[in-house]
């Protein structure tokens, strides 16, 4: 039995992506030469690996096994990679980061930028999921940070608070609600909404809450950023949900009032999670690092 880190990489990119056409996609292969991989793979190991079907493939448990060691042997890899590049100043490796909305959009992009000019040998993927997809997808070794809302289960995951990232109701500053200082979800799951576009996990998260209430969202338009709900709500288009930083930051400028949300998951706090800090690689141990020590220089919020 011979399998290559190629045939590793190939594996868990088919698994990841749920087809041989998406794994082969991400593994830069031809179709042809992902599928003949993957046979050679499963006739030296005499058992197939994949359930292939129509709308796409799911492993089977020996592939379940395959992928557990897949991901650990490319794990210490990158390690090993990225602690030898030390001495050669030559690229230290990758880390891949997944993160909720508002981090992508407010937290990271600063955070991250210093981080990339003081290690010009790391690259850092970073992608914006749900929350609870998150720590699914760290307790399953596919990521190896996580940037989410401390509302979800972190049971297993070893945790760092990162910033407060409270939400808050915009409206515009003419409207009936404007004078109040705190409301619930259920007083305005009826009104006309702004929000984000499709696929946004922060939008996902609040219509989720909207369900548990009995009702639906309805959104007069949707946007891709903060900054442009906020000036939507602004023309009296309708009412949204945002992090309180961005609020603040656009209440001026968009000419809304923010409202503080009673409902318990609406406080909520930004925090950094891993599966294990002292196996992760260098680089991503680095991040981890980096990211914690930004947290600790922000200033606290004042009271408004």
């Amino acid at each position: 039995m011979r399998l290559d880190l190629t045939d590793l990489r190939l594996f868990l990119n088919v698994h990841e992506a749920g087809t041989i056409t998406g794994g082969a996609g991400r593994s830069h292969m031809t179709l042809a030469s992902a599928s003949e991989r993957i046979r050679g793979m499963e006739d030296a190991l005499g058992v197939a690996l994949l359930l292939r079907a129509r709308r796409g493939v799911q492993v089977t448990p020996a592939g379940r096994t395959l992928v557990h060691h897949a991901r650990l042997v490319l794990q210490q890899m990158d390690r090993l990679q990225g602690e030898l590049a030390e001495y050669g100043g030559g690229l230290k490796g990758h880390v891949r980061l997944l993160c909720n909305t508002s981090a992508l959009s407010e937290h990271l992009p600063q955070v991250l930028g210093s981080f990339l000019a003081r290690h010009p040998g790391i690259s850092v993927d970073l992608e914006e999921r749900p929350s609870g997809e998150i720590v699914d997808a760290l307790r399953n070794a596919v990521c190896d940070i996580g940037m989410v809302s401390d509302s979800v289960d972190l049971a297993g995951l070893e945790t760092f608070a990162f910033r407060a990232d409270p939400l808050v109701l915009v409206v515009p500053r003419a409207h009936a609600l404007a004078q109040r200082t705190a409301i619930g979800l259920s007083e305005v799951v009826d009104m006309a909404f702004v929000g984000l576009v499709d696929g946004s996990a922060l939008q996902a998260h609040i219509t989720q809450h909207a369900r548990r209430l009995g009702k639906r969202l309805s959104y007069r338009i949707r946007l891709r950023s903060f900054e442009s709900v906020c000036r939507m709500v602004g023309e009296g288009i309708g009412v949204g949900i945002v992090p309180q930083a961005v609020a603040a930051r656009s209440a001026r400028a968009a000419k809304v009032k923010r409202i503080a949300l009673t409902d318990a998951w609406a406080a909520r706090n930004l925090v950094l999670c891993v599966r294990d800090l002292e196996a992760l690689p260098a680089p991503a141990q680095q991040l981890v690092q980096h990211l914690l020590a930004a947290a600790q220089r922000t200033p606290r919020a004042r009271p408004r």
